[in-house]
């Protein structure tokens, strides 16, 4: 197993100081191969270090400027720090430089999803679904972003689909009743708001929409 792997693999088991030893010896050993700079990176990018992270993906690029795997860690950098315009171009330059997983479209996708620009939003969100079908994460910030562009039909879609992998997902029953409001099916709405509240019974947001489900109810049972 190469340093860079067992160093890797020392990440997963929390042992970071071991890790970083490996990697700045790869590093020591090749100087001109950004890989271990971009390594570096994220192990301290993963402990909170933004400023050495910053200069170690820096390093990377300075190495080799078309490297997808460097951009991709400034972008998670500045996502950290909700900078989300930097994150965006780092993410954009991650998939023009060859990036194509997943995490990739979804961080893009989610750097403007928090700038609320949600339309804009959409086709990176549907390339992470796309690339990674069984996500329910995924799927569910997809299906917010079609419900915050009021697509709502296709958000419902997506909010079943997050059901199907995950029948106790809070979130999409709560917008799965926001929708029914919408559509003016109180009964339905409640339906899935009750659900929402049973498996957290304190989800402050459906317990609001179990509310205003159970008002309109009893308006429209007494007439007024």
């Amino acid at each position: 197993m190469s340093k860079i792997a067992s160093a890797v693999a020392l990440m997963k088991e929390h042992k970071y100081e071991e890790a970083a030893r490996l990697f700045n010896d790869y590093i020591e050993e090749n100087p001109a191969d950004p890989l271990g700079f971009i390594n570096f990176g994220n192990l301290l990018l993963h402990l909170g270090d933004m400023d050495h992270a910053k200069s170690f993906f820096e390093k990377a690029l300075s190495l080799d400027e078309k490297s997808a795997t460097a951009y991709y860690g400034l972008g998670n950098l500045y996502y950290e720090l909700e900078d989300y315009p930097k994150a965006q171009k780092n993410f954009l330059h991650a998939i023009k430089n060859g990036l194509e997983e997943a995490d990739v479209f979804f961080m893009l996708g989610m750097s403007h999803q928090n700038q609320q620009q949600f339309k804009l939003a959409l086709p990176y969100l549907l390339r992470a679904k796309e690339l990674s079908p069984e996500d329910e994460e995924v799927l569910f910030q997809y299906g917010l972003a079609l419900a915050q562009s009021e697509l709502l039909g296709d958000a419902k879609e997506v909010f079943h689909a997050v059901l199907n992998i995950n029948s106790k997902h809070c979130d999409a029953l709560y917008n799965l009743g926001v929708i029914s409001l919408f559509e003016e099916d109180v009964i339905k709405a409640l339906e899935y708001f009750n659900r929402a509240l049973e498996n957290e019974p304190t989800h402050v947001l459906a317990a609001n929409g179990k509310r205003i489900a159970e008002e309109a109810l009893n308006s429209k049972e007494t007439g007024m």
